[in-house]
């Protein structure tokens, strides 16, 4: 585990220095994103694809659908997503392909769209590692403190299986849970010092959150059929009844009509995820905030299992909002990432990942028609994904007092936490998750424009 935490510290010193195959894959992506965006076929913000039904349709112009992108997804940009590349030297979706979701829609061409996201991508590669060098020969060095935040993430992230099942299912079983996972990390790095310790415990949460849902689901289901089952007269007309709705029911006919849009388009999906995959492969991406710095130190495993537990949060979210908006997600459900960093192949990752959208793409209708049985699952997807945000945020807002402490001492906190509430108290100008990253950068420029001014100096590390 010292190893692990050691080599995390250290991540901050590396670079983006991407390799000419690095880049080209990069800038590739960045161009093919932005134009699948254009069509309107995938975006990567999961709160924009709602709105794309009415872009589709002609019911919103494009000037108006990304006004609404660039609103839900600039605070997460500049606020999270160059951070935590500069910090950690991996880039992330945040950076890449929430501007490729904004510079895609607004390109009034089609042709234009992959010139302006391959040009964000060459921004990407060249700006970002000019910005590390300078920042790291500066006074006080922000980014190098900004590791920080490494410690909250990866171990408080590890808690938002526990926060989910105390939610949907009550303080005794979460406590339980609680219990059992703390049990799991304490084990893990007494026996398995170089394993990332919150995995096995994330693995056991999230299959006991998903093992109640079921369980509850196949009980109500029983139960149903139980009572059908005490009429026959009743069950028969109750089967016709159901059967005229399902017939006549409008989202049902907008789910398929959904569905068959983005079948149509499977070859230019299966190019997305062969692309997505290989950048996963070349270990320089991470998709998420605790796997960034887990494939910094270069835990490629332990960035697999955080990527693959966090998928069951967003598997309902992501295929609900597809089928009935009609746009899929850049990442799909996000297989490719896992898959991806344990490949040893890129030529293997270009296959995997194609064939990991054909299916995605090709199951979405079975996938719709799964979750409208399993409402439990549907709410536990809800409850990990609300407990993701809640435990990540708190992660991400103590690192930021941690990083603003390494390179302030007191001035830094009050810096950086007044730069927070701030946010706070003006309606969070800068989304809430995304505040308290922006304010160490802020703050790190400000201290050292008053170190320059002979009025602070920097804390010895």
């Amino acid at each position: 585990m010292s190893t692990l935490l050691a080599g995390a510290v250290s991540a901050g010193k590396h670079s983006l220095d991407l390799s000419l195959a690095q880049q080209v894959t990069v800038v590739v992506l960045c161009a093919l994103t932005a134009l699948i965006s254009h069509m309107a076929l995938a975006v990567f913000n999961d709160g924009v694809r709602p709105f794309m039904l009415d872009f589709i349709q002609g019911n919103s112009t494009r000037n108006a659908t990304t006004a609404v992108s660039f609103g839900l997804s600039a605070g997460f940009i500049f606020g999270l997503g160059a951070p935590m590349a500069l910090s950690t030297g991996v880039l992330n979706p945040w950076l890449l392909f929430l501007p490729t979701d904004v510079l895609g829609i607004l390109s009034p061409k089609k042709w234009i769209a992959p010139l302006l996201g391959g040009a964000w991508g060459a921004v990407i590669i060249f700006g970002l590692n000019g910005a590390n060098e300078v920042a790291h020969d500066l006074p006080v060095d922000f980014l190098t403190a900004m590791q920080e935040m490494s410690t909250p993430i990866l171990f408080l992230f590890t808690l938002f299986p526990v926060l989910a099942i105390t939610r949907q299912f009550g303080k005794l079983r979460g406590a339980v849970a609680g219990v059992v996972e703390l049990a799991l990390v304490i084990v893990t790095m007494k026996l398995w010092p170089d394993v990332f310790p919150g995995a096995p415990a994330m693995a056991v949460g999230v299959v006991t959150l998903i093992g109640f849902a079921v369980a509850k689901d196949m009980r109500q289901r029983r139960a149903e059929r139980a009572e059908k089952a005490t009429s026959e007269k009743g069950s028969q007309e109750g089967a016709a009844s159901q059967q005229n709705d399902a017939d006549d029911d409008p989202m049902q006919s907008l789910f398929s009509a959904s569905a068959a849009r983005l079948r149509r388009h499977l070859p230019i999906f299966m190019v997305l995820g062969a692309g997505v995959c290989l950048l996963a492969q070349m270990h320089v991406f991470g998709g998420g905030e605790a796997t960034s710095f887990l494939i910094a130190d270069g835990d490629y495993s332990g960035a697999a299992q955080v990527d693959f537990y966090r998928v069951f949060g967003f598997i309902p979210l992501i295929a609900t909002t597809a089928l009935a908006s009609g746009a899929y997600a850049i990442a799909g459900f996000t297989f490719v990432y896992p898959v991806g960093y344990l490949l040893p192949s890129p030529w293997l990752a270009l296959l995997a990942g194609a064939a990991i959208f054909a299916v995605e793409v090709l199951a979405l209708s079975w996938i719709g028609k799964v979750l409208g049985r399993l409402p439990s699952v549907r709410d536990s997807s809800e409850h990990l994904r609300n407990a993701i945000s809640e435990s990540l945020w708190l992660a991400i807002l103590f690192g930021s007092l941690l990083a603003a402490n390494t390179m302030g001492g007191g001035l830094g906190i009050l810096i950086v936490g007044g730069l927070y509430l701030l946010n706070e108290a003006m309606g969070r100008v800068v989304v809430r998750m995304a505040a308290a990253p922006a304010a160490v950068l802020a703050g790190g420029v400000l201290l050292n424009l008053l170190h320059w001014l002979d009025l602070f100096t920097p804390v010895k590390s």
